[in-house]
C-alpha cells in the first residue's frame, strides 16, 4: 500500500518554474528546491540538459553521490545534510561564472519513478568591476587586483592604459606572456603569477610605481566561448610623505606609554593567581584571601564570581545578604573581625562544577576607592561513571553519613527530574517521563546516608552530568554533588560480502512472557527487527530489512536478544537499538551497538589488461539464482547479469559490453568475481554484486571499491621526446580509429591506416608520433617532441570501433620539469645548460627569452645577432662555436645578479619558422652578502657588469625597502652629491671610470650597526632599469665583537 502511494505521489507532477540573476564574483548563489511529500528512500538529482554531461549534484539516504557529476561543478555545489527529512532540496553554486547560466531542473525518484519538483533559470551576468589603489612612488611594487573565480577554458588576459599609445601595459596568452606589443615605459615593470589559469587571479604587479604611472587600467578577461570580463582600477601614485619632526615627540610618548603597557601585561603574566581545587559533593571549600594592609572600620568587602553576581558582602561591620545573588543565599561565610585580622577568606558550601571559575574579592573605602583586590581560581572536579551500553543498571555514588528525617533528595540532569525522595518515599509523579520506571534509591536513605541512584538500562542517550541535592524543610541547601554518566556504544566490524554479522545483546534480566523486542536503526528511525506475542513480525519491518534479519529461539527465555543481519553492505552502517517494552509500553531494557560494514578496495593501473572484483561465498546457491553487479553511478547501471545458467549481455550498460567476464559453473563453485577489461580512471566506482532467488529475495551482497590510477611520467624540460606509454594485447580491428587527447584537445588521431594530422590541434602539429603497424603489434603508445612546462597535463587514448563504440582507454599523466641553476650574485658567468643529439639543419634559427619574453640571445643564419637582443644583455651573453652541428645550445650569461632571476626559454625554429627544439632552465642567483666589523674605515658593496658601457647611463644606489633613502646617483659622467640622503653624505665613493670598467661597486665609509640591510643598485638608461644587483650589508656592534673576542681569549687560555 505504501509503495502505491508513493507512485500516486510521483505521477502527481507539479513543475514550479522560476528566474534567478547573480552577478560573476558574488561568493554563492542558492537555486530554491522544495516539498512536503519525501517519499520513502528517495533520491534528488539535479540537472542541467544542455551539457553532455548533465548531472549537476546528487543526493541520497547514504549522502552526496557525486561519480555522474560534471567536472565542472566539482566542489562547487552542496545540499543541507537534513534535506531529505526537512524537504528542502536547495543547491548552493559556489562562485558562480557566465558559462554556469542555464535551465537547472531538480527532480525526486523513488522505486524507479521520477518527479520534477521546479525548474530555475539562472543567469549569471558579467559584472564590470572597478577598484581604487593608491600607493607612495618609491615603493618596491603595487597590485592591480583583477580575478575569476573560476577558469573554463583557454584564456587571454590584456591589460590596457587607453590614454596611451600603444596601451598594452600586459597580456598573458595561455602559459605565457605575450609582451610583443607592449609599451615601452612598462617594459621590465609588470608580471602576473605563473598560476594565474589555475587559480584565476590575474592580478598585475608593478614595480617601481611612478607619479606618471597614476592613470586608469583596463583588465579583460577573454575565456574563449564566454562574454568578456572587465575590470577597472584607478591607480594613483602619490609622492612620498614627508615625516614631520614635531610627530617624533607624539611617537616617543606612544613608545613610553607601550612600555608602561607591557610591564603592566608582564606583571599580570607572571602573577600568579591561587587555585583551589575540591570534589562536587564536599560540603564547603574556602577561597583564601588574606593581608596585612590595615583596613579602615568602614572599608567594604566584596565577593564577586566570573559572572559578575556578587557572592558575599559585607559592609558596616555586617553580612549584607540581601545584596547577594539568590544563587549563593546561605551558602557563604566570613570569619569574624575580619577587617581587623585581615582574614578575607570566604566559604562556600556545597560547590558544583558549574561554579568552577575566578573569584574576586575587592576592598573599597567609604569614597569607593579600590583598597586591594585579589582573585582565586576555584576548581571542582567531577566523578565520572562509565558503562557499555546494555548493562542493566548503572549506579550514580552519593554517600553521607547524617541526615535529618524531614531533608527532601532531589537527582536532575540538566533541566528534568530524573528523581524525588521526600517524607520518607518517591514521588514518581515529579520525575520526568524519560526516567519513570527506570530508577531506585536504597531504603533508609536518610539514615544510611547513601543516597545514591541506580538507573536502569543506561544508554548513550543518558550521558549527563547528574546533580543531587538535599534540601531541609526550609528549602535550604544543606548538600550538593555532581556525577558524571558515560554510556559506552559497543561496535561491530565486518566486511561486506560476509554472509552475516551479529549485533549482541544478551541479558541475565527475566523477561516476561508478553514483552515486546524491537532492534531499530537510529539515523532515519527504520524498523529493522520486531518481535511481539511470541513471534518474528516481518510485516512492520522496513522493506531494506525484510528477508534480512534473524533473531534466536525462546529469546526471552534465554535472554539473547542477539539480532543476525544477513548479507550486510556499507549502507548497513548505523547505530542500532534494541529496546524490550512491557505489556503496558514501559522500556524494560535498551541496547546500542554500532555496526561498520568495510568495503575492500582494489587499485590497479589504468592500461591493465584487466582487473578482478572479487566475490567468493562457501553458501549453497540455488541453481535458478540471479546474480547481478552493478555501480554506484546515479543510473546504477548493469555492469554485468547471469541468470538461467548464463550472462544476459543485453541487459548490460554499452559502456561495460564485451568487458566483462565470470568464471563457469559460478553457482556452484561461490566464485562469483567478475573480471573488467581495459579500466581506466573512469571506472573508479563502488560496484555491488547481488544474488536474488527465483522470487527475487536477496541471498547475498557484496560491495568492491575499485580505484584505477593513472599512471605518470616525469621528464626534464629540454629533452627531445617523451614517450606516454600504451600497449595491449588485445586484438584490434584495422578500420579501429585511435585518438590521444590532453585536457580538451586532440593531440593526435589515427585512422584508416594513417594518422590525421588536420585534426591535430595547432599546439601540437609536428611534435607528435606513433609507431607503424600500431593496430597489429597493439603498441599504441604515443611519441611527443621537445615537452615543455606547457604540455604538463593528462592525456588519454581512446580506441573507437567502426560504429564509434569504445574499445579500449588509458590516461597518462605526463610532468614536464623544469631543471634549476643556482649561482652566487658576482660570479664571473654562469651557464644554463642544454645539449640535444638531435640533427639540426644549418639554416635553423636559435632563440633564448627570458619570462618577459625578452630576447637574451639570438643565433640565426650562422652567427650571432646581437641587434635583436634586448639592451639588458647586450655583451653578457655567449654561445658555443659550431652550435648546430654539436648540439650544445647552452648559453653563458656574463655578471649574473639577482636580477637575472627569472625562467629562460631556448627554442629552436626551422627555416619555415616551424619548432624543432624547445627546453626552458630556471636560474637563481643568490642575494650577495658582506660582513664587517662596526669601527672599521669602509666596506665595499660590490657589482660588476661588462666594460664600456654606454656614456648616457645612469647609476643609483639606494636602500631596498620601500620609500628607502638614496645613497650615491652618478650621472653625466658625475656624482650627484645633492641627490643623496644627508645621512650618506661624504660618506660614499665610487670608482673612477665605471663605465668603461663595469666596475659599479660602492665604496661606504665608517659603517655602523644601523647600516645593516639591503642596498639596490640600479643601472638605468632614459628611465628605464636596464640591470641591477642587490647586496646584504651586516654591520656587526662593538659589543658582540668585543664578546667574541674574549670568548675567543678565555678558550685559548684553557
Amino acid at each position: 500500500m505504501k509503495t502505491l502511494v508513493v507512485f500516486l505521489l510521483l505521477m502527481n507532477v507539479s513543475q514550479h518554474a522560476s528566474a534567478l540573476e547573480v552577478y560573476e564574483g558574488v561568493e554563492s548563489v542558492l537555486l530554491l528546491c522544495k516539498d512536503t511529500s519525501v517519499p520513502v528512500d528517495p533520491t534528488l538529482l539535479w540537472t542541467r540538459h544542455d551539457l553532455s554531461l548533465p548531472v549537476v549534484h546528487q543526493h541520497s539516504l547514504t549522502g552526496d553521490e557525486l561519480r555522474d557529476q560534471n567536472q565542472r561543478y566539482r566542489r562547487r555545489t552542496s545540499m543541507k545534510t537534513d534535506s531529505l527529512r526537512t524537504g528542502d532540496f536547495s543547491l548552493t553554486l559556489r562562485n558562480p561564472i557566465t558559462s554556469d547560466s542555464g535551465t537547472y531542473i531538480c527532480t525526486i525518484t523513488a522505486f524507479g519513478n521520477e518527479r520534477t519538483l521546479t525548474e530555475v533559470e539562472l543567469q549569471v551576468k558579467v559584472s564590470h568591476q572597478v577598484f581604487t589603489v593608491e600607493v607612495y612612488e618609491g615603493a618596491e611594487s603595487v597590485l592591480l587586483p583583477c580575478h575569476i573565480p573560476f577558469v573554463s577554458g583557454p584564456t587571454t588576459v590584456m591589460w590596457s592604459r587607453y590614454d596611451l599609445n600603444p596601451p598594452t601595459v600586459h597580456q598573458r596568452q595561455q602559459e605565457e606572456d605575450e609582451l610583443t606589443d607592449q609599451n615601452q615605459r612598462y617594459r621590465d615593470r609588470t608580471s602576473m603569477k605563473t598560476d594565474a589559469l589555475q587559480t584565476g587571479d590575474f592580478s598585475l604587479t608593478l614595480r617601481k610605481p611612478h607619479i606618471f604611472d597614476s592613470s586608469n587600467y583596463t583588465c579583460t578577461i577573454r575565456v574563449t566561448g564566454e562574454e568578456p570580463r572587465l575590470t577597472d582600477v584607478q591607480l594613483q601614485v602619490k609622492e612620498p610623505y614627508t615625516f614631520p619632526a614635531e610627530a617624533s615627540v607624539i611617537l616617543a610618548v606612544l613608545a613610553v606609554a607601550a612600555i608602561v603597557g607591557l610591564g603592566v601585561y608582564l606583571w599580570k603574566l607572571f602573577y600568579r593567581v591561587p587555585q583551589v581545587e575540591v570534589d562536587s559533593g564536599t560540603e564547603s571549600v574556602q577561597l583564601p584571601c588574606k593581608t596585612t594592609l590595615h583596613l579602615p572600620e568602614d572599608a567594604k568587602v566584596e565577593w564577586k564570581d566570573s559572572g559578575y553576581k556578587k557572592v558575599h558582602v559585607y559592609k558596616n561591620g555586617s553580612d549584607q545578604p540581601e545584596e547577594q545573588h539568590q544563587v549563593y543565599r546561605d551558602r557563604t561565610k566570613m570569619n569574624e573581625d575580619l577587617l581587623k585580622t585581615g582574614d578575607l577568606s570566604l566559604t562556600l558550601k556545597h560547590p558544583t562544577d558549574g561554579e568552577g571559575g575566578i573569584y574576586t574579592c575587592t576592598v573599597y573605602s567609604r569614597e569607593r576607592k579600590i583598597l586591594m583586590k585579589k582573585e582565586v581560581v576555584l576548581q571542582v572536579r567531577v566523578r565520572q561513571v562509565e558503562v557499555d551500553s546494555g548493562v542493566e543498571s548503572v549506579q550514580l555514588p552519593f554517600t553521607k553519613v547524617y541526615l535529618p528525617k524531614d531533608a527532601k533528595v532531589e537527582w536532575m540532569a540538566v533541566s528534568k527530574k530524573v528523581h524525588v525522595y521526600q517524607n520518607d518515599s518517591d514521588w514518581p509523579e515529579e520525575q520526568h517521563q524519560d526516567y519513570r520506571g527506570r530508577t531506585a534509591m536504597k531504603q533508609n536513605l536518610l539514615k544510611t546516608g547513601d543516597l545514591s541512584l541506580t538507573l536502569k538500562y543506561p544508554t548513550d542517550g543518558d550521558n549527563y552530568s547528574y546533580t543531587c541535592t538535599v534540601y531541609n524543610k526550609r528549602k535550604k541547601i544543606l548538600m550538593k554533588k555532581q556525577v558524571k554518566l558515560k554510556v559506552r556504544v559497543p561496535q561491530v566490524e565486518v566486511d561486506s560480502g560476509v554472509e552475516s554479522v551479529q549485533l549482541p545483546f544478551n541479558t541475565t534480566l527475566h523477561l516476561p512472557e508478553d514483552a515486546k523486542v524491537e532492534w531499530m536503526e537510529s539515523k532515519y528511525d527504520l524498523k529493522v527487527h520486531v518481535y511481539k506475542n511470541g513471534s518474528d513480525q516481518p510485516e512492520k519491518q522496513h522493506q531494506r530489512y525484510r528477508g534480512r534479519t534473524k533473531m534466536n529461539e525462546d529469546l526471552l527465555k534465554t535472554g539473547d536478544l542477539s539480532l543476525t543481519l544477513k548479507y550486510p553492505t556499507d549502507w548497513d552502517t548505523r547505530t542500532y537499538t534494541c529496546t524490550v517494552y512491557s505489556r503496558e509500553g514501559n522500556i524494560l531494557l535498551k541496547r546500542k551497538v554500532e555496526l561498520k560494514v568495510r568495503v575492500p578496495q582494489v587499485e590497479v593501473d589504468s592500461g591493465v589488461e584487466s582487473v578482478q572484483l572479487p566475490f567468493n561465498t562457501t553458501l549453497h546457491l540455488p541453481q535458478d539464482a540471479k546474480m547481478e553487479w552493478k555501480d554506484n553511478t546515479m543510473y546504477n547501471r548493469e555492469v554485468h547479469v547471469y541468470e538461467n545458467g548464463s550472462d544476459q549481455p543485453e541487459e548490460q550498460h554499452q559502456v561495460y559490453r564485451d568487458r566483462t567476464k565470470m568464471n563457469e559453473d559460478l553457482l556452484k563453485t561461490g566464485d562469483l568475481s567478475l573480471t573488467l577489461k581495459h579500466p581506466t580512471d573512469d571506472d573508479t566506482y563502488t560496484y555491488t554484486c547481488t544474488v536474488y532467488s527465483r522470487e527475487g529475495n536477496i541471498l547475498l551482497k557484496r560491495k568492491v571499491e575499485l580505484k584505477v590510477r593513472v599512471p605518470q611520467v616525469e621528464v626534464d624540460s629540454g629533452v627531445e621526446s617523451v614517450q606516454l606509454p600504451f600497449s595491449t594485447t588485445l586484438h584490434l580491428p584495422e578500420d579501429a580509429k585511435v585518438e590521444w587527447k590532453d585536457n580538451y584537445r586532440k593531440v593526435h588521431v589515427y585512422e584508416n591506416g594513417s594518422d590525421h594530422p588536420e585534426e591535430q590541434h595547432q599546439v601540437y602539429r609536428d611534435r607528435t608520433r606513433m609507431n607503424e603497424d600500431l593496430l597489429k603489434t597493439g603498441d599504441l603508445s604515443l611519441t611527443l617532441k621537445h615537452p615543455t612546462y606547457g604540455d604538463n597535463s593528462t592525456y588519454t587514448c581512446t580506441v573507437y570501433n567502426r560504429e564509434g563504440n569504445i574499445l579500449l582507454k588509458r590516461k597518462v599523466e605526463l610532468k614536464v620539469r623544469v631543471p634549476q641553476v643556482e649561482v652566487d650574485s658576482g660570479v664571473e658567468s654562469v651557464q644554463l645548460p642544454f645539449n640535444t643529439t638531435l640533427h639540426l639543419p644549418e639554416d635553423a634559427k636559435v632563440e633564448w627569452k627570458d619570462r618577459g619574453s625578452r630576447k637574451v640571445h639570438v643565433y640565426k643564419n650562422g652567427s650571432d645577432q646581437p641587434h635583436k637582443q634586448h639592451q639588458a644583455y647586450k655583451d653578457r651573453t655567449k654561445m658555443n662555436e659550431d652550435l648546430l652541428k654539436t648540439g650544445d645550445l647552452s648559453l653563458t650569461l656574463k655578471y649574473p645578479t639577482d636580477g637575472d632571476n627569472s625562467t629562460y626559454t631556448c627554442t629552436v625554429y626551422s627555416r619555415e619558422g616551424n619548432i624543432l627544439l624547445k627546453r626552458k632552465v630556471e636560474l637563481k642567483v643568490r642575494v650577495c652578502q658582506v660582513e664587517v666589523e662596526e669601527g672599521a674605515e669602509s666596506v665595499q658593496l660590490p657589482f660588476r657588469t661588462t666594460q664600456n658601457l654606454p656614456e648616457d647611463a645612469k647609476v643609483k644606489w639606494r636602500e631596498n625597502k620601500f620609500l628607502g633613502n638614496i645613497l650615491h646617483v652618478y650621472k653625466n659622467g658625475s656624482d650627484q652629491p645633492d641627490k643623496q640622503h644627508q645621512v650618506y653624505r661624504d660618506r660614499t665613493k665610487m670608482n673612477e671610470d665605471l663605465l668603461k670598467t663595469g666596475d659599479l661597486s660602492l665604496t661606504l665609509k665608517y659603517p655602523t650597526e644601523r647600516d645593516s640591510g639591503r642596498y639596490r643598485c640600479l643601472f638605468l638608461r632614459k628611465a628605464d632599469i636596464i640591470r641591477w644587483n642587490t647586496v646584504l650589508l651586516k654591520v656587526k656592534g662593538l659589543f658582540l665583537s668585543l664578546f667574541c673576542y674574549l670568548f675567543l681569549c678565555v678558550c685559548i687560555h684553557f
